[in-house]
């Protein structure tokens, strides 16, 4: 029996549906007064919302995609090495990505969604209602962000083609390790820092608002949806290192101009 066949349009409506169902989950549980966190084995902390917002999305794509492999943070899933064979799919979901924001109140979160096709994301949303925003992007159509719920408007990195002129945009310090002292270096040629972090700084980057933002330590699910709205926006998205994609461990998006620069600059000698 052949499998159904879906185009990029019916992905993207179901990323979206995705996306609803989390934002109700997770705008319910923002500010509660009875949040329940709890710490990971990695010693990250994990709330209530996170949990259910990871189980309500698989729920859903169990019966809207049974046939497509599902990796989130809270719950596991397909390892990524083996969802990488030919003419595989797979979603990845961060719940809640942000989460010490989420519960401090702070309302930079969002549940980032993506769909990967043969190691590539194709399909990529990220919703941050706290923020009343919500970004997307599918594969040669371009990226896009709606405010309020207004209709989605185009997205388009800036032309800044000088780092004196650039804004940075990183979480903190952590993390870093030998690449600190380049990255100190990086941050002192720069404009303009700030200490944005997570989600929102590389958005920030695809919606032309800044050029660079670099985190040094992150998992596919915090990437995967960021790489394609940077992408389809003109920008680049790699590792440190310069390896394009999501699954290198790091995450640098750039407006593509500043691009080689950054990256020798974080792996200067």
């Amino acid at each position: 029996m052949s499998l159904p066949q879906f185009t990029r349009a019916d992905d993207l409506v179901i990323a979206m549906q995705l996306a609803d169902a989390a934002d109700q989950i997770t705008m319910a549980r923002y500010q509660s007064l009875d949040l329940v966190v709890t710490t990971k084995p990695d010693l990250t902390p994990v709330t209530d919302a996170d949990k259910a917002t990871e189980e309500a999305i698989r729920t859903l794509l169990q019966n809207a995609r049974p046939q497509d492999g599902l990796v989130g943070e809270e719950f596991g899933g397909v390892a990524e090495t083996e969802s990488q064979n030919a003419g595989s799919r797979y979603w990845v979901v961060d719940p809640i990505d942000g989460t010490k924001n989420f519960m401090r109140g702070v309302p930079t979160w969002a549940t980032l969604i993506a769909l990967v096709e043969n190691g590539e994301v194709v399909v990529g949303v990220a919703s941050a209602p706290a923020l009343a925003r919500r970004w997307h992007a599918t594969k040669g159509e371009g990226a896009f962000v709606a405010f309020n719920g207004a209709p989605p408007k185009k997205l388009s990195v800036s032309g800044v083609s000088e780092l004196e002129s650039a804004s940075l945009l990183y979480s903190d310090l952590v993390g870093w390790n030998e690449r600190l002292p380049n990255f100190m270096a990086l941050m002192e040629k720069s404009w303009r820092t700030r200490g944005v972090g997570d989600f929102w700084s590389h958005m920030l980057v695809a919606e032309g608002a800044a050029e660079i933002a670099i985190e040094p330590s992150l998992a596919l699910w915090d990437m995967a949806a960021l790489d394609i709205i940077v992408r389809e926006a003109g920008g680049r998205f790699t590792s440190c290192a310069g390896e394009p994609g999501p699954h290198h461990g790091s995450g640098v998006s750039t407006n593509s101009l500043l691009h080689d620069q950054v990256i020798r600059q974080l792996n200067e000698e």
